[in-house]
């Protein structure tokens, strides 16, 4: 399984790819904002991600409501660089956004998918990932994991190669909290978990790695005392 971070802040972007294991990147309108962003900027923002992943995927999501206004700001997210996914919502305009932008060759990322059959929309419709949602179902007291089962079994049975431009269609487990998550969603063949910093650095530390890592720091301290 790969990992997408999911943030709009360069630094993170800058210190997850460092650890060389960064497969790509995805944004939403919330995520900008928390940079402080200002509309004018979030073109130009968003090329600066494209150029600082090197070629690896980087969602940038439409803020528009019809389906002209997704197709036309979905043609030119596109365009800032070759690496550029346009990001849909699950909705009616999105989906009819998703097959005009794939008839087109562009990259789509359906996104607030929460059922197998809002993601089985989102495929034939021609989305090259679909993005259904772990942590929200949480949120409700409902089971994520279980809906995320659910969506990659239904994907996985079908061939998608005449569907969109890349002829296949990956799943990218969404907002994800835990390192818990992100194994449940590997364990079930989810192809890509997009995670924030938080929940990276928490897949990444261990409780007996940190003590191991004081303790060897400690022996070496003494040995070099000596």
């Amino acid at each position: 399984m790969k990992f997408f971070i999911d943030t709009a802040n360069l630094d993170e972007i800058a210190e997850a790819k460092s650890w060389g294991c960064l497969a790509g990147v995805t944004t939403n309108p919330s995520l900008y904002a928390k940079t402080g962003g200002k509309l004018e900027d979030f073109e130009p923002h968003m090329l600066k991600i494209a150029e600082l992943c090197e070629g690896l995927p980087v969602s940038a999501e439409s803020t528009a409501m019809t389906v002209e206004g997704m197709v036309e700001e979905g043609r030119r997210l596109s365009a800032l660089a070759p690496n550029i996914v346009v990001k849909l919502p699950m909705c009616e305009a999105g989906l009819a956004a998703c097959r005009a932008l794939a008839n087109e060759g562009v990259r789509v990322n359906m996104t607030l998918v929460f059922s197998a059959t809002q993601a089985l929309l989102a495929a034939n419709a021609g989305a090259r990932y679909i993005s259904p949602f772990v942590g929200r179902y949480d949120d409700i007291a409902l089971d994520g994991l279980s809906q995320l089962a659910d969506v990659v079994a239904c994907i996985k049975n079908y061939d998608w190669s005449d569907k969109n431009p890349d002829g296949r269609v990956e799943i990218i487990a969404a907002s994800i909290r835990t390192p818990n998550h992100v194994t449940q969603a590997a364990l079930m063949g989810a192809d890509i978990a997009t995670v924030p910093m938080k929940a990276l650095k928490k897949c990444l530390h261990h409780p007996l790695t940190d003590a191991g890592l004081a303790s060897f720091a400690a022996d070496w301290a003494r040995v070099t005392s000596n």
